[in-house]
């Protein structure tokens, strides 16, 4: 049909976060070209919204084995192979007083049964190494756990992607498949900011979805169940421990504290949600992290928390009960041949600890589908760092300033001490890419705006030196404002008590006194759209 925009490739992967990254990678390096599409920015979903902790496998030794055995195989692969974006920082297990002595008792036998290394340490010798753990301390075992940057690892799969040739569409929705005896003969895009239309012809296509894994089959006419289970988590302000904490007790709410830099993140809850949209945390939630992970860090009961957030499990799997913690933390890899469609894989669940299994797993099952025998190397390869993603790290702008020290170079962030020559660097990069120029955008692949301000100085600054290079007109830094600061508000206003309660009132002097604008996320687009 003249006009159509028709792009042709081996393997449309559909979703952005971690395992398409990972599978984009994967394939790339088999010499299979790939088309990969995201319909908001990399790490929209549970990806961009975690822990971060790579995990040992201790965490799941009692409810799901095979996933505690996964993810002690993939830590050792990952330290080995990312170094860059690891953080060994190591992992404690700790019991207090009125936990289950049973679970605590099994704890270590369970371990050497999964093949998971736990040593036993004493009570003062655990104190000495956290001094912000409770005197009501009974347990204590060190565990491989450690920390990732899940952006720093995505960014880095894909940039090794597209160095060998796959392509990346950033804002960008499934509008439709046509299937024609029993394959898809051709996918329909739809530009979610421009409208445009392409029409993708792909021997295979690949849904690596996340939560939204149900909607895209349900496209193809294709039933999935998936759970989709919510989890909150808090930011500290300071980094409170060196070590991974772990409640020494069967996986529930608030028992995990993982270092991320200079930040602490404290969670998570489960909470069954009806869809993976339109989340954000509730106040009982926070109430709850806070009260049980003071149990064992009693510091936290005090501590200033600058943002909570939340993303959504997909669960694969079914549970008798209210209970989704029952439910497999493994990934499911569907093969829609046994259901009529024979060109269209599923790939969702498991943990960020396990992506590159996930991703191989499926570029396994695509290359049999393509007749092509070329073996994984993602297990043997190092994953090269990129450029692009260097300043996801916390607590890497201010190591790197300070190492600089350049006195020309402006400070645009200075709770994250992001500066005028970095923010140049990561504009540079998303050019390349062809991503939007927003803060959003910014934000997501620097600490820009994740400090104790949260965006309040920082906003206006790199807005105002966006206007200065001529690299946004008329409005859109208005826009851009409003969308960002209405972001870093959903995580805020849980937590909206003492020094925090008195900041937001400045903020909103500043924001919506000053300049005239509600915070409203989207309606406040809409509305600038109108005047």
């Amino acid at each position: 049909m003249p006009g159509r925009n028709i792009i042709n490739t081996q393997v449309l992967i559909i979703g952005a976060g971690i395992t398409g990254a990972g599978l984009a990678r994967d394939l790339s390096l088999r010499g299979v070209r790939c088309l990969l599409v995201e319909q908001k920015d990399v790490n929209a979903g549970a990806s961009g919204a975690n822990h971060g902790l790579l995990h040992s496998g201790a965490r799941y030794i009692h409810s799901d084995p095979a996933s505690a055995e996964e993810c002690q195989k993939e830590n050792h692969r990952l330290k080995r192979l990312a170094s860059h974006c690891i953080d060994p920082c190591g992992g404690l297990f700790v019991a207090v007083n009125g936990d289950d002595e049973n679970y605590i008792a099994d704890f270590p036998l369970l371990c050497a049964q999964n093949g998971i290394a736990a040593h036993p340490l004493d009570v003062n010798e655990a104190r000495n190494l956290e001094p912000a753990l409770s005197d009501q301390l009974i347990a204590a075992y060190a565990v491989d756990d450690g920390a990732v940057d899940p952006f720093r690892l995505t960014l880095d799969n894909i940039a090794q992607a597209m160095e060998k040739g796959a392509r990346l569409l950033r804002f960008t929705r499934v509008a439709g498949f046509t299937i024609k005896q029993s394959k898809i003969t051709e996918t329909q895009l739809v530009n979610t900011q421009t409208g445009e239309e392409r029409h993708i012809q792909a021997e295979v296509v690949v849904s690596a979805a996340g939560a939204w894994a149900k909607q895209v089959a349900a496209q193809a006419g294709i039933p999935i169940h998936i759970i989709y289970s919510k989890g909150s988590l808090l930011v500290t302000q300071n980094r409170l421990a060196q070590h991974v904490i772990n409640r020494l007790r069967r996986p529930t709410d608030a028992d995990i504290l993982v270092p991320g830099g200079t930040v602490s993140i404290l969670g998570t809850t489960s909470v069954r949600t009806p869809a993976p949209d339109a989340i954000y945390p509730e106040i009982e939630e926070i109430d709850r992290i806070i009260d049980e992970g003071a149990m064992m860090i009693p510091a936290l009961e005090t501590t200033r928390y600058i943002r909570a957030y939340c993303g959504v499990r997909p669960l694969v799997g079914s549970t008798n009960g209210d209970d989704d913690r029952k439910v497999s933390r493994g990934y499911a890899l569907i093969d829609h041949a046994h259901d009529k469609v024979e060109n269209f894989i599923t790939i969702t669940g498991g943990k960020l600890t396990t992506y590159r299994l996930m991703a191989e797993k499926t570029a396994d099952l695509v290359c049999q589908r393509l007749g092509i025998r070329q073996p994984c190397q993602t297990g043997t390869e190092p994953l090269p760092a990129s450029a692009g993603a260097q300043w996801t790290e916390p607590g890497l702008a201010p190591r790197q300033w300070i190492n600089l020290n350049d006195p020309d170079d402006l400070l645009l962030c200075e709770c994250e001490m992001v500066s005028q020559n970095s923010v140049d660097q990561i504009i540079t990069g998303m050019g390349k890419l062809q991503t939007p120029l927003t803060l959003e955008a910014i934000g997501l692949r620097s600490r820009v705006g994740k400090g104790p301000c949260q965006g309040t100085f920082c906003s206006q600054r790199i807005t105002a030196y966006l206007y200065e290079r001529g690299l946004i007109k008329d409005d859109q830094g208005l826009v851009n404002l409003c969308n960002f600061l209405s972001e870093r508000w959903r995580g805020q206003h849980p937590l909206l008590w003492d020094i925090a309660l008195i900041q937001s009132e400045l903020q909103e002097a500043m924001h919506c006194g000053l300049f005239g604008l509600e915070l409203t996320g989207a309606s406040t687009k809409q509305s600038l759209d109108d005047e």
